[in-house]
């Protein structure tokens, strides 16, 4: 089968590509800009077809989709760097132009990597062990939500029996590999000691997604008859402790867990004056803010989610536990000659 994978100098679009490659029964292309850094692909990248461009560049979509039977979309603008337009350009005009140009080509398939962050209500609570019946918000938390929102759902509305369209939601991909996602990132900030306990001694329950999870459930999701026009949540089998986790994690490299707990008066006042700082597009575009409100919401609010209907239509099971995804990140991030050295240059 022929393929395009978007992202795929990303940490999921490489551990994707990588899967394909080593079942051999993919022809793999790859639409990378000319400076995009593809050493993680290992042996796979001798094994790909690159199109060099940009999902901004008609040219290189026609290229990049011509003759391709199936797509995986990837590529997007994840963290909170980044202006309103860019956001919207990239993850919702992007991916509306990815689509028609695959459909055109005759593609038959097209799974997006969507996330959990398009459901996340600007002034929700927690939500435990939600499935898809969740409907998304009112009020989004931030640009990236609101983006993905909107581009997932333009996904599932150019669904049809001749093109064959799904969205796969994980939340917070971890393992190794990972070089800059949120688990990385918080773990930098731990071992600075610039992370605050945000607990207030609550439990925070989460479902974090290993990356060899999603990759499995992106190539089953291909692969289904009963898929067609849905958007799916895709997790770890365990319902993990945030806080926990991260002490947990922070103990194994050696660094104390985050205890220091500001007055939640002024973090507000803070995320405030951070957020109206990050709307000065010279600001947005050079960092990811300090902290947001989507920032603190990931860390004080339980979100955890059924995964039932992506068993039910694909026969996702998680293919890695959390032990041995874990012991494999610790052994990976210890070859980066550990965390403090993976994240000095995060921005």
């Amino acid at each position: 089968m022929k393929v395009l994978v978007t992202g795929a100098s990303g940490f999921l679009g490489g551990a994707l590509v990588r899967r394909l490659v080593a079942e051999g029964a993919y022809d793999v292309s790859v639409l990378v800009r000319p400076t995009s850094d593809l050493s993680d692909l290992g042996g796979a990248r001798e094994r790909v077809r690159p199109v060099y461009g940009d999902l901004g560049d008609p040219e290189s979509l026609v290229a990049a989709t011509r003759g391709v039977e199936a797509v995986f979309h990837s590529a997007a603008r994840v963290d909170e760097r980044g202006t309103k337009a860019q956001f919207q350009r990239e993850n919702v005009d992007a991916t509306a132009r990815l689509l028609s140009s695959a459909r055109e080509h005759g593609a038959r398939r097209f799974v997006f990597i969507s996330s959990p962050s398009a459901l996340m209500d600007r002034d929700g609570g927690d939500l435990l062990d939600v499935d898809e019946s969740l409907p998304y918000p009112r009020r989004y938390l931030n640009l990236y939500s609101r983006t993905k929102a909107e581009a997932e759902r333009a996904v599932l509305a150019a669904n049809s029996p001749e093109f064959t369209t799904c969205a796969l939601r994980p939340r917070a991909i971890w393992g190794a590999g990972d070089r800059s996602g949120p688990i990385v990132r918080l773990l930098g900030r731990t071992a600075a000691g610039s992370l605050p306990d945000l607990s207030y001694g609550r439990d925070i329950y989460a479902s974090l997604c290993h990356v060899d999870n999603i990759v499995d459930a992106c190539v089953q999701a291909a692969a289904s008859e009963s898929v067609g026009g849905k958007a799916y949540f895709v997790a770890d089998a365990e319902r993990t402790d945030v806080w926990r986790f991260l002490a947990q994690v922070a103990a194994d490299l050696g660094y104390p867990p985050p205890t220091r707990r500001p007055d939640p008066r002024v973090l507000a006042a803070v995320v405030a004056v951070v957020e109206a700082v990050w709307r000065i597009p010279a600001v947005a575009v050079r960092w990811s803010p300090p902290l947001s409100r989507y920032a603190v919401a990931l860390m004080t609010r339980s979100a955890t989610y059924d995964t039932s209907a992506a068993t039910r239509d694909f026969g996702y099971r998680p293919i890695i536990d959390r032990a041995t995804g874990l012991a494999e990140f610790l052994r990976w991030l210890a070859d980066q000659g550990g965390i403090v050295e993976l994240t000095k240059n995060l921005r």
